[in-house]
């Protein structure tokens, strides 16, 4: 039972599940402290978004790392680039903000996976931490998180409305190759940036990319972006034939039913 010396957090990442979510559990507990860790590298998309929900939820969402972004971890891990073997923005950026701002307090963590998903959240071993997953519990699937976003005015996050399925930040090396070309389009000032972090690691002499054996520079010549859409719309019209049970992911991103999705992403970042 909780006596009163219990925390209640929730940690928003700018995705639509943990913004319903929020909007879901703002009069069922009216203590709950909300929480973004901001890596510094954001989508504008996203800082607005946050915007709105704390117009909605009439409460600050407290920001983690205002002061040791993005930048300050890359220099310490040498100018090394993260990707899905070298997750160190995940471990520096999200969950170690996360244990020091709630410390040694007993805390209930909610979390906005559905009842629609099998997959489990990423959840610290802190054993004063537990999570909950009021979605799951309550038998919530993402038609209802839809309609939660869209009846509070909240509404859908806006990077979706030009095709990017994910929040985190704009270089994140999970992004589809289309999703890239649809930063190179609407975002060319963002897309110069993540370019910018594609040296030679001077450990090794290997120069790291971010989308998998391709440069940035490589992808944004006017050829290969044409055959990166060209790819996508066919994968869009394949599914289309095929009637596929696609997740919202895919179907930003225009993958293949059994293509990669977002079950590989770091869950804290884009729930």
């Amino acid at each position: 039972m909780d006596d009163g010396s219990t925390r209640h957090v929730l940690s928003l990442s700018g995705g639509k599940d943990s913004a319903a979510l929020a909007i879901y559990m703002r009069d069922r507990v009216p203590n709950m402290e909300y929480i973004f860790s901001d890596t510094l590298k954001e989508l504008p998309e996203t800082y607005e978004y946050l915007e709105r929900i704390e117009d909605y939820l009439g409460k600050r969402v407290h920001r983690l790392n205002a002061d040791l972004g993005f930048d300050h971890w890359y220099d310490v891990y040498g100018a090394m680039i993260p990707s899905n073997h070298r997750r160190w923005c995940t471990k520096m950026l999200k969950l170690k903000p996360f244990e020091q701002f709630v410390g040694d307090d007993p805390v209930v963590n909610y979390v906005g996976l559905r009842a629609d998903e099998s997959r489990s959240g990423y959840i610290s071993h802190k054993p004063n931490i537990k999570p909950v997953y009021p979605f799951q519990e309550d038998g919530k699937k993402l038609a209802d998180i839809e309609d939660i976003l869209r009846t509070s005015g909240v509404g859908m996050p806006p990077y979706t409305k030009w095709g990017r399925s994910r929040s985190g930040c704009y270089f994140c090396f999970y992004q589809q190759k289309i999703e890239w070309v649809r930063l190179r389009e609407h975002h060319p000032d963002l897309f110069e940036k993540a370019k910018a972090y594609e040296t030679t690691y001077a450990a090794s002499g290997n120069t790291f990319t971010w989308s998998e054996r391709e440069s940035l520079a490589e992808l944004e010549r006017p050829e290969r972006m044409a055959a990166i859409k060209a790819d996508h719309e066919k994968r869009k019209r394949r599914n289309v034939e095929r009637g596929a049970n696609l997740t919202l992911a895919q179907v930003f991103a225009g993958q293949d039913a059994d293509g990669e999705d977002d079950q590989a992403a770091c869950l804290i970042c884009t729930l």
